[in-house]
């Protein structure tokens, strides 16, 4: 009798052990996995986002809440954004329906420039118009192209600076994975 005690006990901790391993395994293979030049971040909210696209479709970053979220700040005068972008649409294609969505926005620039830059090197990809600037303003890139993945909370988990080759295969195993990833839990730093 005793010896079965031992069993169950010892049973119950090997399962509540594994089901730990089964929890955080994802978070850490992400974070000791990441791509060059993706940084992970505190955690913090991310900025409101509510702009229209080239269509005058609304968008707000609201919306996109239980899903990750690839958001994106790019320029047509920027020579890295405009070799990235055609990697980008290559991108949206290879992800179909993985659970991520790609946010692009355009900084400061009027619609004819961005309806012609996009229908030479990315047809296919909608994009938001931050007109006059300020949506960039609160997201505070250090340059441009600039790259945030929001988790499906709504908090910035990790960032890039500079154009990514992001449908090389690196790049889209760690962006293909963040779905089932656990985001590690961080306090948020703007005590918001």
């Amino acid at each position: 009798m005793c010896i079965q005690k031992k069993w169950k006990t010892l049973l119950k901790r090997t399962s509540a052990l594994l089901l730990g391993l089964i929890l955080v395994i994802p978070s850490l293979s992400i974070a000791g996995n990441l791509p060059k030049g993706i940084i992970e971040v505190d955690g913090r909210s991310a900025p409101a986002l509510a702009l229209n696209d080239i269509d005058g479709n609304a968008f707000d970053l609201i919306s996109t809440r239980g899903r990750w979220v690839f958001v994106h700040f790019w320029a047509s005068w920027c020579g890295p954004c405009r070799r990235e972008m055609p990697a980008i649409q290559r991108l949206d294609k290879q992800l179909g329906t993985s659970g991520i969505e790609l946010v692009l926005i355009n900084t400061a620039e009027d619609e004819d420039t961005i309806f012609s830059f996009l229908s030479a090197v990315a047809p296919d990809l909608p994009t938001l118009m931050d007109i006059d600037g300020l949506a960039t303003e609160k997201w505070q890139p250090r340059g441009l192209p600039a790259t945030y993945l929001v988790d499906p909370q709504g908090r910035i988990r990790y960032q890039a600076l500079g154009g990514r080759p992001w449908d090389s295969e690196a790049y889209l195993q760690f962006l293909q994975q963040l779905p089932t990833a656990t985001p590690r839990p961080k306090s948020d730093t703007t005590g918001r």
